[in-house]
């Protein structure tokens, strides 16, 4: 199938599907419309004398009845199905004034193939391109031209709708990353299925699938009325039913047109096409990565990264530079790229990034002191440094949240501020608590305990006795020997090491997140407990304990913190409980009116899409406890490594965040982190630190 010929074979297979679907409405209306054709039969017997009786008169008034449920039901069906408005991808209209060259080269793609040309163009924050109909009433489309053969009514309006051309929506990565030539081969294909398209047999297949799907989104919507339920039932369980049934001939029918596109589109940069499809592989894998690792932490910090298509353009050169599978690709940067095409390239990048901060983390439209754009240039002050010292301010306050005293014995004074050495004593865990089970009456080996600081082995064997994570009920217990038990204090049953203790009887600490209960002392009874961080700052308060901090980990978070420790399992569900009360907070209690656009021709489409179950694309799963855990330490660590051992942030653009030492990115830190929160061993973590000169016992700079 090649040439002329295989485009008519593809078009002729796509039209067959099409009628194949219109004779499934047609049947569907015939089904609807055959209790009426009984019952018209039934009354004209009567009123002629052939159908005479009592038992006629019955039938004929229980036929009819039906009938006229049967016609209001495909009534409600058939409006419900033509006034929907079917879904439609969000995306940024690129105005003709606003993108000359790229209309004009669209359109001379549309002559050399001999198609329509599209009737317009947007952006979509993705690596893909594709044609979508806007054709429907809701989607406001441009107002009919009139012709001189239009047919008219008696009151001389025109009546025939006139066929408008699709919306090319190309994704915005490949106007910056592609060059001229490899854009026009990749959209040839595309262009091409405006012909098909154009097909009114296809054309009115495609309308109906469409209300189909959107009448199904009609009766999925919640409803209260218990009248509008089971209408809403019975329009879903007939939308379903066609939908099934055209199922596979729009299926085929879409091959059909795809076929036919791409037969068109051979004798338009056949060869450049070929280069161009592994740039389309490429432009993926950049765009996945520059979303997840470098524009997600932004958008959790409320600040979103105004030229995401820059910074793809940077992360494939980048990508170039350390992988020999990507040789030579940076080559071609010096060709025209496609943005040039635009009149104003930076405001449509902008438009796109706030669009992909809604669509895949759910930001608000509108900026603010809560959510602001970020340029790459302020990136690692901005982000990198913020977000690294609010992790470790909300570590710090969950720590205290548990009662973890701030600063071990024999600390020089003063020193009781937010540390490093502190998170390092609270997850070390004793060899004999990690491998042999506690045995009321014994005590843990002293000598199997690391030394970290002075009166460390103390605190870990009252911390053993008590629970992970607790505090000594007496107050003498850290300075106590390891070999005296002490006062007599009910046994603790570490049968499930996974859960944090609960309270029972003669237990004198605190449960988590209580703020009435009284917590026992360590240095100075009297002394103010003030919490890290700025109260003031925008992000949420660290030191909110109204909301009760779970005791154990989360069901979903069991297994994945099976083989914590007790104490990093108490500690991760901590952080998690925190987190989920920020977001709650931070959350918008409903869908905000979009922003004006930030600039003249560019902005997210507000009227053709439905904002109110954002984000419609999460990027990733919510993490983990032990990702939560982890990345916290991390963070502390990064902050340690700043503020004592002249470290800088920075922003790699294939992992990130990352840490410099004197100009070079720091290594080998997360295998030595992912060492103290499964087997609580500093050690790798605190040979690592020395190596570069990390000071754990000072404090630390928060938010």
């Amino acid at each position: 199938m090649t040439g002329i010929g295989g485009v008519e074979m593809g078009a002729q297979a796509a039209r067959s599907r099409a009628l194949a679907v219109l004779r499934i409405r047609s049947r569907a209306l015939a089904v609807a419309l055959l209790p009426a054709a009984a019952a018209v039969i039934l009354l004209v017997g009567g009123s002629t004398g052939h159908l005479p009786g009592g038992g006629w008169d019955v039938l004929r008034w229980v036929v009819s009845v039906l009938a006229l449920c049967v016609l209001l039901a495909a009534a409600g069906v058939a409006l419900v199905v033509a006034r929907s408005r079917p879904a439609v991808t969000p995306t940024v209209t690129v105005a003709e004034e606003s993108a000359p060259d790229l209309y004009r080269m669209v359109r001379d793609l549309a002559d050399r193939l001999d198609v329509p040309a599209p009737s317009a163009i947007a952006l979509t924050p993705d690596c893909d391109s594709w044609l979508e109909d806007r054709t429907h009433p809701a989607h406001g489309p441009p107002p009919a031209e009139k012709h001189h053969d239009d047919l008219a009514g008696p009151g001389g309006a025109a009546h025939r709708r006139s066929p408008t051309a699709p919306v090319l929506v190309i994704g915005s990565p490949f106007l910056w990353w592609m060059r001229v030539g490899e854009l026009r081969a990749v959209l040839a294909p595309v262009v091409a299925g405006t012909g098909p398209s154009a097909q009114p047999d296809i054309a009115a297949a495609r309308r109906f699938i469409r209300g189909l799907d959107a009448a199904v989104a009609v009766a999925s919507a919640g409803r209260r009325d218990p009248l509008s339920r089971v209408a809403c039932a019975g329009l879903g369980w007939a939308s379903r039913l066609l939908l099934r049934s055209c199922r596979g001939h729009a299926a085929e029918m879409e091959r059909g047109v795809a076929a036919a596109a791409a037969e068109r589109a051979q004798a338009v940069d056949y060869g450049l096409r070929i280069v161009a499809q592994e740039q389309v592989g490429l432009a993926y894998a950049g765009w996945d990565r520059l979303l997840t690792r470098v524009a997600l932490p932004a958008w959790r910090m409320g600040r979103w990264p105004s030229r995401l298509d820059v910074g793809v353009v940077a992360a494939l050169t980048e990508l170039s530079r350390r992988d020999r599978l990507a040789e030579g690709f940076a080559s071609r940067l010096g060709e025209r790229p496609a943005c040039d095409l635009l009149e104003e390239p930076g405001v449509m990048d902008e438009a796109v990034s706030l669009l992909a901060a809604r669509l895949f983390h759910g930001g608000p439209a509108e900026t603010g002191a809560d959510w602001s754009p970020v340029g790459w240039e302020e990136y690692p002050e901005e982000v990198v440094d913020r977000t690294w010292r609010t992790d470790a301010a909300r570590l710090h306050r969950v720590l205290d949240t548990l009662g973890v005293r701030r600063a071990a014995e024999g600390t020089a004074p003063g020193t009781d501020g937010p540390t490093l050495a502190r998170v390092l004593d609270h997850l070390t865990t004793p060899d004999a608590a990690s491998t042999v089970p506690d045995v009321p009456g014994t005590a843990p080996d002293a000598a199997s305990t690391a030394p970290l600081t002075a009166g460390s082995d103390a605190h870990a064997a009252a911390e053993t006795q008590n629970g992970p994570g607790t505090p000594p009920a007496d107050p003498d217990a850290a300075r106590r020997p390891a070999d005296d038990p002490g006062p007599s204090r009910p046994p603790y049953d570490d049968s499930d090491a996974s859960r944090p203790p609960v309270d029972g009887p003669g237990v004198s600490h605190p449960a988590y997140g209580d703020p009435d209960a009284s917590r026992p002392p360590y240095d100075d009874p009297d002394a103010p407990q003030p919490p890290y961080g700025d109260p003031g700052a925008p992000h949420p308060s660290y030191g909110d304990h109204a909301t009760p901090v779970p005791t154990a980990p989360a069901e979903d978070d069991e297994d994945d913190l099976a083989d914590t420790t007790a104490r990093g399992a108490a500690l991760a569900a901590g952080l998690t409980a925190q987190l989920a009360r920020e977001e709650a907070e931070a959350r918008p209690t409903g869908a905000r009116a979009l922003s004006s656009a930030p600039g003249p021709g560019a902005g997210p489409d507000a009227a053709l899409w439905d904002d109110r179950a954002l984000p419609l694309l999460p990027l990733q799963p919510p993490r983990t406890g032990r990702e939560i855990l982890t990345a916290h330490i991390t963070a502390m660590v990064c902050c340690a490594a700043m503020d004592t051992a002249g470290a800088a942030p920075a922003l790699d653009w294939l992992d990130g965040p990352s840490l410099l030492f004197d100009g070079a990115r720091a290594a080998d830190l997360a295998p030595s982190v992912l060492s103290l929160v499964e087997t609580g061993d500093p050690g790798p973590l605190r040979a690592w630190m020395t190596e570069l000169g990390i000071r754990p016992e000072k404090p630390v700079r928060l938010v």
